[in-house]
């Protein structure tokens, strides 16, 4: 972690191991950064305004907004109010997911037949409790890098991703945001290119 000694250093900037967990406030007009070192990688994503946490994330909000099953760059990120969270500034991916969610170790069990102790949602249940919220606040969320394709049915498949090493988005923040991630552990499937790898956030006061 670093702290800026001027306006083209970031305020703040971390390495997020392999299967982890992060949470930071983001004042409007900041920027949140998030790299995929490696490539590949799934980033979950939760986010809360800071001042009424019980206004978040809304994937169908955002789904309808945007008129787009994606996330992409030059979309907005839009809460239960319909309010504007999140703002994709720079995006060198595209097409990140809002369909899947995120793994839980009882759907692991149900889909590959593991007992887990490590997910997304055990994740986002710890570092949740950091900001005096519960498993119970835990809503559809997106998922930064991963691949997700629709059939000409409705068929919805987790395929390899697309993200090269040192792909990124840039997000700039709307209003005060509590911003939560999981670094994907998920082992059983491409979200994560079978095999968890590193990624960097860093929070800039200017793009």
């Amino acid at each position: 972690m670093s702290t800026a000694q001027n306006s083209s250093q970031p305020v703040y900037q971390e390495v997020i191991a392999a299967k982890g967990r992060w949470s930071r406030r983001i004042e409007k007009g900041q920027y949140l950064k998030i790299i995929d070192l490696e490539g590949q990688q799934a980033v979950d994503f939760l986010c809360y305004s800071a001042e009424l946490p019980i206004d978040r994330l809304n994937i169908p909000n955002t789904v309808k907004l945007n008129k787009s099953l994606y996330v992409e760059k030059n979309h907005v990120i839009y809460s239960d109010l319909a309010k504007k969270m999140f703002t994709v500034v720079q995006d060198t991916c595209g097409l990140h997911d809002t369909l899947a969610g995120c793994c839980s170790n009882e759907i692991d069990y149900v889909r590959y037949g593991v007992v887990k102790t490590q997910s997304c949602r055990a994740n986002f249940t710890a570092e949740l409790a950091k900001w005096s919220m519960s498993t119970s606040d835990i809503v559809s969320n997106i998922n930064w890098f991963m691949r997700v394709t629709v059939g000409a049915h409705g068929e919805v498949e987790i395929v390899p991703s697309t993200s090269k090493p040192g792909d990124h988005v840039l997000l700039r923040a709307e209003m005060p945001i509590i911003a939560v991630i999981s670094n994907c552990p998920q082992e059983h499937n491409a979200a994560a290119g079978f095999k968890p790898t590193p990624i960097e956030v860093s929070v800039w006061d200017q793009e």
